[in-house]
């Protein structure tokens, strides 16, 4: 390991790092109400699109999905579930993240076309979108999670029931809403495995 190098403290964000290194995420199925208005989505939005975009193509856009969308999603989600002989488990798992969610934000992979950004670049820019506007939205004092699951998936559910246009992919439900309970926090990477060196 390098030896440590000195810092400026003038350019060091303690308290960023500080959220950083202990950010947690919120089950959504602890999420009750209630969640952002208009203008508090609104910062949160804004602080998820200002992530690295290689080309600035915003190869990404937003669907905010409200309590009411919400719960004709979910019942949405169990009936086309069920009629693709999902096991009933797996059935109703596709409605809950929707039937719990108080407020929904899809983030929508919209790739572009580019001769320079190869559409890798784009997928994970859109990630990085679902990372940025689940920290600022935890940031902001609300609970949190980002969830994929098999309405994420499904081609025809996107397109139908999202507006999804041919290429377009969700590429995550972050769901908003106050904390109802604080978990506890999960086993973290083990450093150390994870990291390798190259020095010369």
């Amino acid at each position: 390991m390098p030896e440590t190098q000195t810092v400026n403290p003038a350019t060091r964000n303690q308290t960023a790092l500080d959220f950083l290194l202990s950010r947690r995420s919120r089950p959504a199925k602890t999420l009750v109400a209630p969640a952002p208005d208009a203008t508090q989505l609104h910062e949160i939005l804004q602080a998820g699109a200002r992530t690295p975009d290689h080309g600035k193509l915003e190869p990404w856009r937003f669907i905010v999905i409200t309590r009411a969308a919400a719960q004709r999603l979910g019942a949405e989600a169990e009936t086309r579930a069920r009629a693709q002989g999902l096991p009933e488990e797996k059935v109703a798992k596709a409605g809950k993240q929707f039937l719990d969610s108080q407020l929904c934000v899809a983030v929508i992979f919209s790739p572009k076309a580019s001769e320079k950004v190869p559409e890798i670049e784009q997928v994970l820019s859109a990630g990085a979108v679902c990372l940025s506007l689940l920290n600022g939205a935890l940031a902001a004092g609300w609970g949190a999670n980002w969830l994929t699951g098999w309405a994420a998936h499904d081609v025809a559910f996107g397109e139908d029931l999202l507006g999804l246009a041919p290429g377009e992919l969700v590429a995550g439900f972050v769901h908003l809403g106050t904390e109802g309970v604080t978990p506890p926090d999960r086993p973290r990477p083990d450093l150390n495995a994870i990291t390798s060196w190259i020095s010369e």
